[in-house]
């Protein structure tokens, strides 16, 4: 009986072995980051409304593509998906994951509906998400939904009661934007087409497989709707309704374009023509599987890996494509031309510039040059300023990132003119510019009674990181030889030490005549007055290009290390804002504005008390709530999600404009990283668990806790001893 065990045990391994490995796609959640969080412990406080999430969606969608076919449950709310709503209006077809877009809401429908009342219940247990892929049950229709997409092309196939009558539902009237325009008509026997007029136009071009009966239109008010009704069953489908089969799904093949109609229609022919759904699905899966099969990892927990590349996959899905496959767009002055490049929409730099974009460098390279051509296109189309985003003017430390780590394949040269304007012009790229320069500084009215949502310059915030924009266009300037405005721009990076105050050791905003702001509590939380989106706690640590000038502030770095730990000790007050969410102390993991803090340990020869604020952010703020779908905050286009990446692996780009990422202590065993043409991997060895003993690269001792990008292109083994 033993020797029979043995055997059975020796079988079981060998089949284990010999079983093909899962693919990548299987451990990913689409719905990861679609719920809100609701819990005071969670959140730090008791919410009186529902919270801001990740506000990401859960739909088809292919890298960095055009398309993004995706429920709605709420229109003006995030992405227009949260996980606790029980209807569905609409399935939309662009998306970022934030409060624009979802453009062309198409929903099948049976029977009566009104232009107010027409969404559907649904259950999550009928609700199935996966790259490029997405399925749902209509409880109201009894509709089977299933949608996939191309990079330019989405496709639907709804799967009807057999003896239902085929409509769908085109809500043009509503979008997440405010529409201007719109309009749909019928192209022959099976095929539709229009347009959606929002901040910009978006036409589609749709064939059926069903012939078309008629298109009506329902108006209530300021609402309207368009229905268009399909023939049950078409001359040459030989399935009858006394057939025990279902009658055919109704399925759709729409092509989008920014530029025409004509346009959609050729976007459709070339990338799916006559495929099936089942031909563009296993396409989206296998696309997917190749992006993320570039970083692939062993060791960790189910749980863990699950978490990892499902937040590999939410890292990609922005920026959004704009060119179709003739190269066509339509550019910033409204023109259709085709320079060459792939088009694409701009990053949500003042997020994601941290740390995302740095991973679409590694893993998409053509993607971040063609972006850094699209907004440069832009620049010199808007007056000869480089694109921002919100805050902050954080191209500069992408554009001199992408640089400095060897990809060459754009302008640089025009790209360093318009961040160069940017940095010594004041327009709406840089506001304030003008007194940041005379004084050193961006002051701040003195206000009887600021609140937590007033709006001002965020003066400290704008220094600070306009001390950073500086160093990254100083760094392109030095590659670049341009001395003089290296010097000019050099002297300005120290400009953040001068909202310093010393007897509160925190960044704290100045008048005009230069007076502290009088009234100041550092754990009061601002939307844009001082800071942005921050209280001071969380606006004071912000100088990764200069950490050891900021720790010379201190009058010691003892001292530093303790102002440090408050950061982390000093409990949340209870505050409720807008994009402050979950807490260590202060430090809100649910914003971006302190999210290379816990690294700064590092500097004050403390790297374990770093690896133990890392260790407890990866383990208990992704996948928080009772679904386990919840995210510490907004996701914002993929930084929320790239920050868990690089720490799972044991990299981070501590100061994205330059060319080294900091060695952390990785979750997983091994890690494998497809970096152009050569894989480096990353190995740990494991001994007592946080404090990093000895890190080698190529078997040499590594100097510091840096490692150069130049290096990981060796393709040798980082090994990280701990």
């Amino acid at each position: 009986m033993k020797q029979l065990a043995i055997a059975c045990i020796t079988i079981a391994s060998l089949a284990a072995q010999c079983a093909p490995p899962t693919p990548l796609t299987d451990y990913v959640n689409p719905l990861l980051g679609t719920a809100t969080l609701w819990d005071s412990i969670d959140l730090g406080y008791t919410p009186t409304r529902r919270t801001w999430g990740a506000e990401v969606f859960p739909g088809a969608a292919l890298p960095n593509a055009m398309v993004q076919v995706s429920p709605v449950t709420l229109f003006h709310s995030g992405s227009g998906y949260q996980y606790e709503d029980t209807l569905i209006y609409a399935f939309t077809h662009t998306n970022k994951g934030h409060w624009n877009l979802c453009h062309i809401p198409l929903l099948p429908v049976v029977g009566a509906v009104t232009p107010t009342d027409y969404a559907s219940g649904y259950s999550h247990t009928r609700e199935e998400a996966h790259p490029g892929y997405y399925r749902v049950f209509l409880d109201r229709y009894r509709i089977k939904t299933e949608l996939t997409a191309t990079l330019r092309c989405a496709y639907h196939r709804h799967t009807f009661a057999p003896d239902d009558e085929k409509t769908l539902l085109a809500d043009l009237s509503v979008s997440n934007e405010r529409v201007r325009n719109w309009a749909i008509t019928q192209d022959g026997d099976h095929a539709f087409a229009g347009y959606q007029h929002t901040g910009e136009k978006i036409y589609f071009y749709a064939e059926a497989n069903h012939s078309i009966r008629s298109i009506d239109s329902l108006r209530d008010g300021r609402r309207a709707i368009t229905l268009i009704h399909f023939a049950n069953a078409d001359a040459d489908d030989h399935t009858t309704t006394h057939s025990r089969q279902p009658l055919p799904a109704l399925e759709l093949k729409i092509g989008f374009s920014f530029v025409s109609i004509a346009n959609a229609k050729a976007n459709l022919a070339v990338e799916i023509a006559t495929k099936s759904f089942a031909d563009v699905r296993r396409e989206a899966t296998d696309t997917w599987d190749a992006l993320l099969s570039k970083i692939r990892v062993d060791g960790g927990s189910d749980r863990q890996r699950r978490l990892f590349y499902s937040c590999l996959y939410r890292a990609f899905l922005w920026p959004a494509l704009r060119s179709d496959v003739n190269g066509e767009f339509t550019d910033a002055n409204g023109t259709v031309v085709n320079p060459g490049f792939r088009y694409y929409t701009d990053p949500s730099f003042w997020d994601d510039y941290r740390n995302k974009l740095v991973l679409l460098e590694m893993l998409s390279p053509s993607v971040a040059v063609d972006v850094i051509r699209s907004i440069t296109d832009k620049g010199e189309k808007r007056g000869g300023f480089m694109p921002t985003f919100f805050h902050g003017d954080h191209a500069a430390a992408f554009v001199a990132g992408t640089y400095l780590r060897g990809l060459q394949g754009f302008d640089v040269r025009r790209a360093y003119r318009l961040l160069l304007r940017n940095a010594t012009i004041e327009s709406r790229s840089r506001p304030h510019l003008n007194e940041y320069i005379e004084k050193g500084y961006i002051s701040e009215p003195d206000l009887d009674n600021p609140q937590i949502e007033t709006v001002a310059n965020a003066g400290v915030t704008k220094t600070l990181e306009y001390a950073y924009d500086d160093y990254a266009v100083a760094l392109l300037a030095e590659a670049l030889d341009d001395t003089a405005a290296y010097r000019i721009l050099s002297a300005r990076t120290g400009n953040y030490k001068n909202l310093f105050d010393p007897t509160t050791e925190l960044m704290r905003g100045r008048l005009a005549n230069g007076d502290w702001i009088p009234r100041f509590d550092p754990c009061y939380p601002y939307y844009e007055y001082m800071y942005r989106e921050a209280n001071a706690w969380q606006s004071s640590f912000f100088a990764p290009h200069d950490v050891d000038g900021l720790i010379g502030l201190y009058r010691s770095p003892d001292n530093f290390e303790r102002k440090l730990d408050s950061l982390f000790t000093i409990p949340w007050k209870g505050y409720e804002a807008h994009n402050l969410s979950c807490f260590i102390g202060q430090y809100c993991h649910g914003n971006q504005p302190d999210h290379n803090y816990p690294y700064l340990y590092y500097f004050v020869g403390q790297q374990e008390k770093s690896q133990a604020l890392l260790d407890t952010l990866l383990e208990h703020f992704y996948g928080m709530g009772k679904h386990g779908l919840a995210l510490a905050g907004m996701d914002d286009a993929g930084e929320m999600s790239s920050w868990y990446v690089f720490n799972a692996i044991g990299l981070y780009p501590f100061s994205p404009a330059d060319d080294t990422y900091i060695v952390t202590v990785p979750l997983f065993d091994r890690v494998s990283f497809a970096l152009d043409d050569v894989r480096f991997t990353i190995r740990k060895q494991r001994r007592t668990g946080r404090k990093i003993h000895a890190i080698t690269y190529n078997r040499q001792p590594l100097d510091g806790y840096f490692i150069s990008h130049a290096q990981l292109k060796e393709g040798k083994e980082l090994t990280i001893d701990n």
